[in-house]
Parts: C-alpha cells; structure tokens; sequence
C-alpha cells in the first residue's frame, strides 16, 4: 500500500469522526432548540468533507 492509498482511506474516516462528534455535541443542544441539533450534524458533516479533501492532497 502506497501512500496515496493511505491518504484516501482516511477520508472516510474523518467523515464520520467528525459527524459523529457533531452529533454528540448537537445533544447539548438539543433542549434548547432542535435546530441546533441539526446544524451541528451539518457542520460536522462539513468539517469531515473539508477534512477529507485536505487529506486526500
């Protein structure tokens, strides 16, 4: 396995740490309105495609 390899295989993976950390930190906010919960899961999101891009460079 070559290093290009390695950099696409961590794309998936910081997709999904990174949704899945908007999605905890989203239940703090859940209480206090529902659509932050949402938009943390979104921005979560965001940040692991950033994250992906940087990394498959």
């Amino acid at each position: 396995m070559d290093a290009s390899e390695d950099r696409r295989s961590r794309g998936p993976w910081a997709i999904g740490g990174s949704l899945l950390i908007g999605l905890g930190a989203g239940f703090f906010f859940l209480e206090q309105n529902p659509l932050a919960f949402v938009a943390c899961i979104f921005v979560g999101l965001g940040v692991g495609l950033v994250l992906a891009a940087l990394l498959s460079r």
